[in-house]
């Protein structure tokens, strides 16, 4: 395996004081290769997002901080860099497409303003070259019209539009890392897919690395090398596409894969008792967690152990999960009780 690109080690980020702090990022580690696209999946509060934001250096401070671990591109340590050598690497050697555009654009500034002060922020090139640039980046993304898109405000353009202005605007200094938070969220599906295409084209171009952060488990099975599942800040399995979404080991995968909707195109086979699965409960709160299993008080397989000891991540280095007891065995010990 070649040295990683990217790799996180140990990073924990609290919230809050610091008499009472919330650990919203426990001990999470991560590595991605150059070329290599690696699916974040989980529910909403799970940490995807604020993992995206640690690795920028963007966790709002106060109320939130670093409190240990390290964030390493290329082997140098990110948090050690001042914020003048860290606004360098944004945009340039990391770049992020943010969930919401209507929050990440300013709305006083045109979409050419935003990109082209992207482009001359990290390229020596004149304002004439890096506005020829922005027309190609905004007909790159799919947007009719790009010279007229450049000069419209955010608010001009429909929510599915500022989307793609917002992957062109990351998209803009061809980064080495480029973490995608949910980037298909207000496009329909013919676009979705333009959207997909063109990430595989710029790691096929350009060899750039990807974290794609998403709720969409067939976006994930399409174009994700490898595949991490959190859970409650924490890591809880972390395999190859094909293995995790075929042999789940964590109940928590296994639950978020079976509320996937199945479509059933003859409707002599439909039955309307087969109603789509649900995993029971919510997310606890984070500042609530007990010293066992994050996951205990919603599965179904729970165990004495998993209420006191916090598994750790077992297995190979290609395939790990944090959990007492595998599926297969659950599977088998769920037969033999409804046998008895």
């Amino acid at each position: 395996m070649s040295e990683p690109l990217l790799e996180i080690k140990d990073l924990c980020v609290e919230f809050g004081s610091l008499k009472n702090p919330v650990r919203v990022l426990d001990h999470v580690n991560l590595h991605l290769a150059p070329g290599e696209i690696l699916g974040i999946v989980g529910e909403s509060g799970c940490g995807k997002s604020m993992t995206s934001l640690a690795v920028l250096r963007l966790i709002p401070s106060p109320p939130g901080r670093i409190t240990k671990g390290t964030i390493s591109l290329e082997g140098k340590n990110l948090l050690d860099l001042s914020e003048e050598q860290m606004q360098d690497v944004r945009g340039n050697d990391i770049a992020m497409i943010f969930q919401e555009p209507m929050t990440a654009l300013n709305p006083v500034f045109t979409i050419g303003q935003q990109i082209i002060e992207t482009i001359i922020r990290h390229e020596r090139i004149s304002a004439k070259q890096a506005r020829l640039k922005a027309i190609d980046l905004i007909a790159s993304v799919y947007m009719p019209e790009p010279e007229r898109r450049l000069d419209q405000y955010p608010h001009e353009l429909s929510g599915g539009m500022r989307q793609r202005a917002m992957i062109a605007m990351a998209l803009a200094c061809h980064p080495k890392v480029l973490i995608a938070d949910e980037p298909t969220t207000a496009l329909d599906v013919t676009v979705q897919a333009q959207i997909f295409d063109l990430l595989s084209e710029l790691r096929e171009k350009f060899n750039t690395a990807i974290i794609l952060i998403t709720h969409n488990m067939g976006a994930v099975a399409e174009l994700a090398d490898r595949v991490m599942v959190m859970y409650a800040g924490r890591k809880i399995e972390e395999g190859t596409v094909d293995r995790v979404l075929l042999e789940p080991l964590h109940p928590y995968t296994q639950g978020l894969l079976d509320c996937v909707l199945q479509v059933e195109h003859d409707p002599r086979k439909f039955s309307g008792s087969k109603l789509l699965s649900e995993i029971p409960g919510v997310v606890p709160p984070l500042s609530e967690l007990g010293r066992g299993c994050a996951f205990a008080p919603r599965c179904k397989y729970v165990m004495d152990k998993c209420r006191t000891d916090r598994p750790p991540m077992m297995g190979t280095d290609n395939r790990l999960a944090a959990c007492w007891l595998n599926l297969e065995t659950a599977a088998a010990q769920s037969a033999s009780e409804s046998l008895a």
